[in-house]
């Protein structure tokens, strides 16, 4: 779609300048690789056209978009190796193609990368405000990340629990982007938290739709295995709601079906998709999904902002929802 297609190239091209393979090159070529697997950059490009929305330069603010970016990818580096992930966008992860203690060492880097390219932006009397909603949105990611894997290890988990760890999981960063961008901006504090929370919401059904892709998309499409969260052990929502959807046969084996180290892994992987087709988990999915769809779309609504761009952003809201990668 348009907004996502409006700044690729001018994104391309700084990334090309920004990124490149130096020595000692076993450091570096981890860092290239990943940058080059085919993503989307849906968050640099949202806070690109955040910051063109409320009046910015969009080259200006090239630095933060970038941080963004490679601060993204620095977390999947080191979330495919807690989750033990053999591919990432259809190729392999980067743990797989080098090794652990070299996707451990790049990623660092690429933390470190991260904030380099913010202080690029240190000019702006809104540096520090830049710097406080980064800061807090890592915190807040690491905290998602160590809940789920917490999660991995009950069989209690609750809902209210899924969703507050996917939001600092995932959603806090695309959130964060687009105030960052709003605050270099020079945006209302009123608009700030208006984006914020339009970003928020739709990163929370962002997860639900890959939660449903990873259980019931195609893996051609979707660039990964079928069923990885069940073979991790992952407490998404399908299977949470599996659990108080299903009657006490089902329940016992669907429990038994995730802790059980020794089944072979397609076997597990049929046996609990079919007690999710049985119990319809994927409509209750979908529905709570379009519910915090309408919610991001609500805090849109009240954005100081011309329709056009207000159109263009719940254009993108709704692309995301309904891709199948």
């Amino acid at each position: 779609m348009q907004i996502l297609k409006a700044y690729s190239e001018t994104l391309k091209t700084y990334f090309e300048q920004i990124l490149v393979t130096k020595d000692p090159v076993t450091l570096y070529e981890p860092i290239s690789y990943i940058m080059s697997l085919g993503a989307k950059r849906i968050r640099p490009l949202m806070l690109l056209h955040t910051h063109k929305i409320f009046g910015g330069d969009v080259k200006s603010v090239l630095p933060l978009a970038a941080a963004v970016e490679v601060f993204h990818n620095f977390t999947l580096m080191h979330d495919d190796i807690m989750d033990n992930a053999s591919m990432r966008r259809g190729h392999a992860t980067v743990h797989e193609k080098y090794d652990v203690n070299t996707a451990i060492l790049s990623g660092d880097l690429m933390l470190i990368q991260s904030y380099g390219l913010i202080s690029k932006c240190s000019d702006s009397p809104a540096y520090t405000d830049i710097m406080t909603t980064f800061n807090e949105m890592s915190v807040q990611l690491c905290e998602g990340q160590q809940l789920d894997v917490d999660f991995e290890s009950r069989d209690n988990v609750e809902i209210d629990e899924y969703i507050h760890m996917i939001t600092y999981k995932t959603s806090v960063l695309i959130a964060a982007a687009m105030k960052m961008a709003a605050q270099y901006a020079g945006a209302s504090q009123e608009d700030q938290e208006h984006i914020y929370q339009f970003g928020k919401n739709i990163g929370i059904a962002f997860q639900m739709q890959d939660d449903i892709l990873d259980s019931f998309g195609e893996k051609a499409a979707v660039g990964k295995r079928i069923g990885g969260d069940i073979l991790e052990g992952k407490k998404t929502y399908l299977y949470i709601k599996a659990l108080e959807l299903s009657d006490d046969s089902q329940k016992a084996k669907l429990i038994s079906l995730m802790n059980d180290p020794h089944i072979e892994d397609q076997r597990k992987i049929d046996d609990v998709l079919n007690i999710f087709k049985a119990t319809h988990v994927r409509v209750y999915a979908d529905q709570l999904k379009e519910a915090y769809r309408d919610l991001a779309f609500s805090h849109l609504a009240e954005l100081k902002i011309n329709e056009s761009d207000r159109v263009e952003l719940k254009e993108f809201g709704q692309y995301l929802l309904d891709r199948t990668v």
